[in-house]
């Protein structure tokens, strides 16, 4: 019956608000100087495209975070594809352009920092409402969608920065096949070097592994991924879901059998396809998005 209402609402998908196939606009993350700048090129400085629907009934908004293992930003198809099919259902969206190798640790992770509390700060300019926004992130994008989800603060109230007073939390979560810790045993070799260097210090190890941080207050989580992924193991959705179960934190998981790594969206990759229809179901019980005209 499940499977059924959802290929109902796939089909359904045409009649949905129309989303603008380009971004509305760019933002700069820092208005001004760059924090630890390395040059003055466009990969030096961080930015946000604005994807608006015609409507958000429900004022919700996700801040969309591209994978590229930390040494590119994969802004296609895990950040506008991603970013459009949210505005076609009704939320906004806005895909991060976050620095990566040669930068390291922080870098990444203050961008995505910096983000959540500019757009917080803006939300009544973008017609969302401050406690509707998540972060939807795919593989080492859904690795900084972790660490914002579990080492977030409530702002910096005596930063001189109104932007720094907003919250950095994000209120849920979306990881896609996601790299969720640095240690050895289950991490993506890759991300770890490209993000800590050849020889990490086992506390930035231990930090960055966001199933050791998950608490009660993390906000819940919409983890999908497949079972042969041979780039990030699976294992790694499988301990942040352990994490969120222990800690009491609501959240679905789903692990498809079969389905190589950077499936994105999956729109013509039977049953893998099927993911997105579960993730508009989750997001419209929770009143994140809204029904599909019917």
């Amino acid at each position: 019956m499940r499977l059924f209402a959802l290929l109902l609402l796939s089909a359904c998908s045409s009649v949905l608000l129309h989303a603008q196939s380009v971004p509305a606009k760019t933002l700069n993350v820092y208005p001004g100087a760059v924090p630890g700048a390395l040059g003055h090129a466009v990969a030096d400085r961080p930015t946000i495209d604005v994807y608006l629907p015609a409507a958000n009934p429900t004022h919700s908004a996700v801040l969309v975070i591209p994978g590229g293992g930390y040494s590119k930003v994969v802004a296609d198809r895990e950040g506008a594809a991603p970013a459009e099919w949210l505005a076609q259902r009704g939320v906004a969206a806005f895909v991060l352009h976050y620095r990566v190798a040669p930068y390291r640790y922080p870098a990444p992770i203050d961008d995505a920092e910096r983000a959540m509390r500019l757009l917080r700060g803006k939300a009544a300019d973008f017609g969302f409402s401050p406690d509707h926004l998540g972060a939807w992130g795919f593989s080492a994008g859904g690795h900084i969608a972790s660490i914002l989800a579990t080492l977030s603060d409530n702002g910096v109230p005596a930063s001189p920065d109104p932007v720094e007073h907003a919250s950095d939390r994000p209120d849920f979560v979306i990881l896609a096949y996601p790299v969720i810790g640095m240690k050895t045993q289950f991490g993506q070799a890759d991300s770890r070097q490209h993000l800590l260097g050849p020889m990490p210090d086992p506390a930035q190890v231990a930090l960055l592994s966001a199933e050791d941080h998950v608490t009660s207050t993390s906000p819940p989580a919409f983890v999908f991924t497949t079972n042969d992924d041979d780039v990030v193991p699976s294992q790694n959705s499988m301990l942040y879901v352990a994490a969120c179960q222990r800690a009491g934190v609501p959240v679905e998981f789903h692990m498809f059998e079969h389905g190589h790594h950077g499936v994105d969206l999956a729109e013509h990759l039977p049953p893998l396809h099927l993911w997105t229809l579960l993730l508009e179901s989750w997001m419209q019980q929770n009143q994140w998005m809204a029904p599909a005209a019917q």
